[in-house]
């Protein structure tokens, strides 16, 4: 689907999925291409002002010692700590002022990769009014696909912006646009 002025209108939202330092080139988890997704997300942002729908940012919030990380036994080298730079969303990332962010990844006894884990999103977003999410962010293959198969799992409809992700791997992406694709996601 291309932006265009027709694409937003009252009942969507985009989500803007975990847009940090840390999951940007130079940072301890950096996606490749990860910061090519900003200037693609920032005219969806432009274009959800302009349309008056709403915009919702998610970060991840790890306590210093996450269950997620290596030392932990978990996947992932320390990223995204709190209070850390590298949990701040990326500086050319221009979310406005009326965005609602979503912290996730606090829990000290499990990962939460999707926005909708445990973080009362979809109670927000139908009180909002809101029925189809576009998504993009990072990654792909991890924390986007999550939240969009909860997203649809929550009776959302889900565009994802293939343009404004990028996965782990080449291979994690092409899966998880499969799963996406199967689980009634549109891309």
């Amino acid at each position: 689907m291309t932006l265009t002025d027709e694409t937003l209108r009252p009942g969507d939202a985009l989500v803007v999925v975990d847009v940090q330092k840390d999951f940007c080139p130079g940072g301890a988890l950096a996606i490749d291409g990860g910061d090519e997704v900003i200037p693609v997300l920032n005219r969806w942002i432009d274009a959800a002002v302009a349309a008056n729908v709403p915009v919702y940012a998610s970060r991840d919030w790890h306590p210093a010692d996450h269950i997620s990380f290596k030392q932990r036994g978990g996947l992932w080298p320390p990223h995204c700590v709190q209070d850390s730079d590298g949990a701040s969303f990326h500086p050319e990332l221009r979310l406005p002022e009326s965005t609602v962010k979503i912290t996730k990844g606090v829990r000290f006894d499990q990962d939460q990769n999707s926005v909708f884990d445990q973080t009362g999103l979809a109670t927000r977003l139908r009180h909002d009014g809101v029925k189809r999410l576009f998504v993009g962010g990072l990654a792909e293959d991890v924390c986007v696909l999550a939240s969009v198969l909860d997203g649809r799992r929550a009776g959302f409809d889900v565009v994802l912006i293939p343009d404004a992700t990028r996965p782990v791997t080449v291979d994690g992406g092409e899966k998880a646009r499969r799963e996406m694709r199967d689980a009634g996601a549109k891309l």
